[in-house]
This record gives C-alpha cells, structure tokens and sequence, in this order.
C-alpha cells in the first residue's frame, strides 16, 4: 500500500518562480546552442553529435515547464492523468539521458587527449550517432514499465499533480536511475583523473591541447552536474525521509538544463565561428 505525501501548498509560488526563470533561461540558450551547433559547426565529429542530442534533451524538459509552472502557480491540474505522467517522464528522461550524453562526450574528450590516434576509427560520427539512437531507444523503451508505475502510485486529481505515494516496496525499475547515475559518475572521475594525469605528463602520444584549462573545465563542470543536479534527484525517490524536499530537489535538478550551454561554449575553442572540420587538432578539446 502507498500513502501519498503532500506538498505543502505554501511553496508553490516558489515552485513556479524557480520552474518559470528555468523555463525563461533554458528555451533561449538551448535553442541558440542547438542553431549553433547545427550552423556553425559540422556534425562529423562525436562531440558534435553528442552535443545536439544533449541539447535536444534539454529542449525537450524545457518545454514541459509550462505546465509546471501552471500547476505550481495556480494549485490546479486540469490536463488529466496522462498529461501528468508525460511531464513526469520528460523531466525523467532528461535526467537520464543527459547524464549519459555528457558523459559520452567525457569519453570522446579523454580518447582525444590521451589517445587520439589509436581512438580515431572509434571516434567517428557514424558510431555517435549508433550510440545516440541506442540510448534514445533505450530511455523509451523504460518509459513503458515506468508509466505504468507512475499511473498507480501519482496523486492526479484536478488540484494535484507530481506527489508520490510512499512505498515500503520499491519496484525494481525505480533503482534502474539511480544505479544508471552512479555509473556515468564513476566514468566521469575515471576520465578527469586520466585527463588531468596526462596533460601533467606530457606523454609522448597524447595530443598537443592548446588550451588546457578549458578542457579540465569541461570535465570539472561535469563532475558538477552530477554530483548537484543529477544524483540527489535519482536517489532522493528511494528514501522517505526526503519525500517532503522532493519538489524543492527536482527544481534544482531543473536548473542543468540552464548550464549545459556553458559546456558547449568550452567544448569549442571559438564556438561562435563556423569550422571547416570539426576534428582539426583538437579544436574541440
């Protein structure tokens, strides 16, 4: 049995202020990021690639917010149950597979620091986009199973929407997120530490970086997002005790739809200016 956990009514003004500055950021950013990466610079190399997808998901959790934003501000839902569930599933989604694009392009950026020739048949567009359209699949073939859940245990009323009930009994995909979290992590500490190790080295076989700062900022910034946007909302759903700060922790979760801009514009050394290879000398490093 799930008893539902009510959100206290007086912080939803704050909800919707926090949901509406996300919504009013992330739709102009990501968007002219996405018209950027699609005019500006080719898609022949994986970062690119990643890139995109990263903002598309972006783009994708942003134009859920509205209803958020209505709901948080007005204390109605209207929309019915299925409308509930799809914005739930959007904001899941974006948790899951932005975690997973910056992190493929973590792993693009350590194979062309630390071994850029031998990783040059695996660094290929053609093999980004093969893995795009895997994790693509992969998020909503989840959604399925998912959905179904969500459908039992959400408190979707005309004045209600996105409070959980509390289950003493866990499915076994609701620890599908967290665990998928925790690993994208762990690859992300294994490519700093080897990223940071190797342009301290100065092997032989390494790539000559020009700007060295920026490429550890992009593996700081990622190391970021995870620790403060991703991994308290993947976990937060498991414990009961955080049940009642669970709204307040998905507003900050939000807010990385904000920043990813900013991983863009350090991923390309003069993001504003079209490239005629989008993998010369590692420029995109």
């Amino acid at each position: 049995m799930c008893n539902i956990t009510a959100i206290d009514n007086g912080t939803y003004p704050t909800y919707a202020l926090v949901f509406g500055s996300v919504m009013t950021l992330g739709l102009p950013l990501n968007a002219v990021s996405l018209w950027i990466l699609l005019h500006h610079h080719n898609l022949k190399s994986p970062s690119a690639v990643f890139m995109v997808n990263l903002a598309i998901s972006d783009l994708l959790l942003v134009i859920s917010l509205p209803m958020r934003v209505y709901f948080y501000a007005t204390g109605n839902w209207p929309l019915g149950k299925l409308a509930c569930i799809s914005v739930t599933m959007l904001f899941r989604n974006n948790i899951r597979s932005s975690s997973i694009f910056i992190t493929f392009i973590c792993v693009d950026r350590l194979l062309a620091v630390v071994y850029p020739l031998r990783s040059r048949h695996v660094r290929t567009s053609t093999n980004a986009w093969k893995a795009v359209a895997l994790v693509w699949l992969s998020v909503l073939t989840v959604n399925i199973p998912e959905s179904v859940y969500f459908s039992r245990f959400l408190n979707i009323t005309d004045s209600s929407c996105f409070e959980f009930g509390n289950c003493r009994q866990h499915p076994p995909m609701l620890y599908l997120q967290p665990v998928l979290v925790f690993i994208m992590l762990a690859v992300n500490v294994v490519c700093t530490t080897l990223v940071s190790w190797t342009l301290r080295s100065h092997l032989t076989d390494s790539a000559k970086v020009s700007n060295k700062v920026n490429v550890m900022l992009i593996f700081v910034m990622n190391l970021v997002m995870f620790i403060v946007f991703f991994l308290p909302v993947s976990v937060a759903v498991l414990f009961e005790s955080w049940k009642h700060a669970f709204t307040s922790i998905v507003c900050l979760a939000s807010v990385n739809c904000c920043l990813d801009p900013l991983l863009y514009y350090f991923s390309f050394d003069g993001f504003w200016r079209k490239k005629d290879d989008g993998d010369s000398s590692l420029a995109m490093a």
